[in-house]
């Protein structure tokens, strides 16, 4: 009589909230693959926000680690989480290990599974700016990650060629990103439940429906300081519109709340919320005419919204969605960002033509590509030019791929 096969066993650890939304659909598929023993750590950055999403995707940590203090530097936390996932490796004897993008929790726990042999898995691989400064410090964890994967799991062919060009070890997929995933299970949600709907709107109930709607996010490490304070001179001038009202879920970082409540939180049509829920986050957005933010993971989730997106960076290293049109870098100089706002609610053919671009990072079906790649089936790379084109943007509307902040846009 034959044995059953071992399944392989698979550790996935990760602790952002932006981590645990795109790692939480493809948790949730290795799970469902019967070949696939799942385990799940968490380092806990965002602990709170981050159950919120494990909650949503009804999934269990398997193991939850305590390494935040306040005030830690990037320094401590690294030692931190060096003594704490070290353990969770000896008792778990995982084959691989998953980590997602490029936080220093990822960084670590990639290089605490090499220095154990133990094959490393890397969601959201190759993404680059070329600059190891920016964005700081995720430019050198993500590459420091993915020198030391066996599998590197890439969003796009771009990010493809930057591992080929940059001749690492590890065999490269193109598999679409995750958070599509995420995103198109989240908003089905949303969309075929009037009454999840109706009390997610109850939320908004300060929204003037007279007003289109700018959803501003910011947090990024390197804006602290000079960055935020341009931002919000910005974002005071851009209130000063009587057709504009601007919605902004403050991060709980002192470095971010504190310039933003002091220069923003007397204007009326500026509301300065607390940080939602992903549920409510992906409603919001979905309200919105336009995104202003910093984020990386917002650059991608907003072209499948149809939402054009203008980020306050001076790189990127997602230059798909520039290239597709659905995204301009502002930097944080605030008549950049004025203007560059200004452009899209004043032109209404511009904003259908950043709106209805093809998005670039997915078709949903990332999470079933990784799967298949760790089980050593044949993988159905993700190709972008299989995504319905819309007619109302032709290639040659399309502007050149940059990773640079221009000083005029549109």
């Amino acid at each position: 009589m034959d044995r059953a096969q071992p399944k392989l066993k698979v550790l996935s650890i990760f602790g952002t909230r932006p981590e645990a939304i795109k790692m939480a659909p493809l948790v949730k598929a290795l799970a469902a693959e019967p070949g696939i023993d799942s385990r799940i750590c968490i380092t806990g950055q965002h602990q709170s926000m981050l159950q919120q999403v494990l909650d949503m995707f009804e999934l269990k940590a398997d193991y939850t680690l305590d390494v935040m203090t306040p005030g830690q530097t990037l320094n401590t936390l690294t030692a931190a989480l060096y003594a704490a996932i070290d353990p969770v490796l000896e008792h778990v004897q995982p084959d691989k290990v998953l980590v997602h993008g490029d936080t220093t929790s990822a960084m670590v726990a990639a290089m605490s599974a090499f220095h154990r042999r133990i094959p490393v898995a890397h969601i959201e691989a190759g993404l680059r700016t070329g600059d190891i400064h920016q964005p700081w410090p995720e430019e050198m964890n993500r590459r420091c990650i993915d020198l030391i994967s066996d599998y590197m799991f890439a969003p796009t062919e771009q990010s493809r060629r930057n591992v080929l060009g940059e001749r690492l070890q590890g065999v490269s997929f193109v598999t679409g990103n995750t958070v599509i995933d995420a995103l198109k299970i989240t908003a089905e949600r949303i969309d075929s439940n009037p009454q999840l709907r109706a009390s997610l709107d109850s939320q908004f109930s300060f929204i003037d429906p007279s007003r289109k709607l700018l959803l501003v996010t910011g947090h990024r490490r390197e804006n602290f300081g000079d960055g935020f304070i341009d931002i919000c001179k910005a974002l005071r001038t851009l209130a000063s519109r009587d057709d504009i009202q601007i919605v902004y879920p403050v991060h709980l970082n002192p470095n971010v709340l504190g310039p933003v409540t002091e220069h923003l939180g007397d204007l009326p049509n500026v509301h300065l919320i607390k940080p939602l829920d992903y549920l409510s986050f992906i409603r919001l957005m979905q309200l919105a005419h336009v995104v202003l933010t910093d984020s990386g993971g917002v650059q991608e989730e907003a072209p499948s919204l149809g939402k054009p997106v203008l980020v306050m960076r001076d790189v990127t290293e997602r230059p798909e969605a520039v290239a597709a049109g659905t995204v301009r870098l502002v930097g944080t100089d605030p008549d950049n960002i004025v203007r560059g706002v200004c452009a899209l609610f004043d032109d209404e053919h511009l904003w259908r033509m950043a709106s209805q671009s093809a998005n670039p990072y997915g078709d949903g079906h990332a999470c079933a590509r990784i799967v298949d790649a760790l089980m050593g089936r044949p993988v159905d790379e993700f190709v972008v030019e299989t995504l319905n084109r819309r007619p109302e943007t032709s290639e040659a509307q399309r502007p050149p791929v940059t990773q640079r902040s221009v000083s005029s846009v549109y």
